[in-house]
């Protein structure tokens, strides 16, 4: 049992999540865990200095899931076809053999599409427009649909700009509209200036010298189809700890890794989602919900190897976790936030963390998972 500060509150029965999460993180990072099971809080705790409940902080991937529900809506109001070619909303795609890819490719990164020649800068990944326009040209790094891999940082510029295109309107706008608003939510994409006094930077982690050393002589080169996918091919390399501790990511909230939230808001979005919240219907209907939780993408990815697993935008929660149900969905994100659902428990859970992991290893999602799991049935 860890002697950290952890404040927040449990509902009985799930007082072995408390310990579990005390156990968990370390006090130097900072860390939130909130957990909702058919739509009812039961889980709300926060540990670490300069953390609260109401604490803002970089989400990295978990953007994805916020962005993915947008396109699910829309696909559900019948203003987007998942199996529509992208030339057909976006004309300027379709060069350099792009011309077949669909909606379902991008969205269960099967394009091949996964950055740039010479990479992008920083200032450029902050912007998911500019983005889309240097993708437009670019052709696949493999032959759509043969294959997987992870866009990192571009896949939802690429699924935004469709969305620009379809509608006229922003992906950030309809999240903002549909969903942050409607339920109140602290998850933004693109956090207005008025917010920042609640952001806390991201910080990065900590580890001995010879660990850092040892675990980066294993690392791809920057040209590798990893290195390409975390945006590693520019120069200078992209410093993932300083992209969202910058004003201008953050207020332009690009859609695959730019979001700012909380542990709450996270939790909130997915029980909005599959559930239901605050006595309102489920946001997804039931033929919606398992079209997108459906498993897409299996095996090795090209960019992350064997961590992959994806439905149809959402990681396959369920194949990351065997002690849920096989269609669970959700994202987690570089810093080591994680977020998902799980239909059949009735889970929604959100956990966020302000101290990446030197390796990008975050084995407390694991512990936390299980504990709320655990709970969850018992009761």
């Amino acid at each position: 049992m860890s002697d950290i500060d952890v404040h927040g509150t449990v509902t009985s029965g799930f007082e072995t999540v408390r310990e579990e999460f005390a156990a968990a993180v370390g006090a130097e990072a900072g860390a939130q865990l909130a957990v909702y099971v058919h739509g009812r809080q039961v889980v709300d705790l926060w540990a670490g200095e300069e953390v609260t409940g109401d604490t803002l902080t970089g989400i990295y991937s978990s953007t994805k899931g916020a962005a993915t529900l947008v396109v699910a809506l829309l696909v559900q109001d019948g203003v987007l076809e998942l199996d529509r070619p992208v030339a057909r909303y976006w004309p300027e795609f379709a060069a350099a053999g792009k011309d077949r890819i669909t909606v379902r490719d991008l969205l269960t990164h099967r394009s091949g599409v996964i950055g740039v020649d010479g990479g992008f800068t920083a200032a450029e990944l902050a912007d998911d427009q500019v983005i889309a326009r240097r993708l437009a040209g670019q052709r696949p790094y493999w032959r759509p649909g043969s294959a997987y891999g992870y866009g990192g940082f571009v896949t939802f510029a690429m699924v935004g700009e469709v969305v620009r295109r379809a509608t006229g309107r922003s992906l950030g706008e309809h999240f903002e509209q549909r969903v942050r608003a409607s339920y109140g939510l602290d998850l933004y994409l693109g956090l207005p200036e008025t917010l920042e006094d609640r952001y806390r930077e991201v910080l990065p982690g900590l580890a001995d010298p010879e660990q850092v050393a040892a675990f980066w002589a294993n690392v791809p080169g920057p040209h590798s189809l990893t290195g390409i996918g975390y945006g590693l091919n520019s120069t200078p390399p992209l410093d993932q700890v300083a992209f969202l501790n910058t004003r201008r990511v953050r207020a332009l909230g690009q859609a695959s890794a730019g979001g700012v939230g909380s542990a709450r808001a996270l939790a909130g979005m997915y029980a909005a989602l599959a559930f239901g919240l605050d006595g309102r219907a489920p946001l997804l209907e039931p033929a919606t919900l398992g079209e997108f939780t459906m498993l897409h993408s299996t095996g090795r990815d090209l960019v992350t190897g064997e961590a992959g697993q994806y439905a149809l935008g959402f990681q396959a929660k369920g194949a990351r976790y065997p002690f849920l149900s096989a269609n669970a969905f959700g994202h987690n994100g570089s810093a080591g936030s994680e977020a998902f659902a799980d239909p059949v428990g009735g889970i929604a859970f959100g956990y966020t963390r302000r101290r990446f992991s030197f390796d990008w290893s975050y084995p407390e999602h694991d512990r936390l998972a299980a504990a709320v799991h655990h709970a969850a049935t018992a009761s």
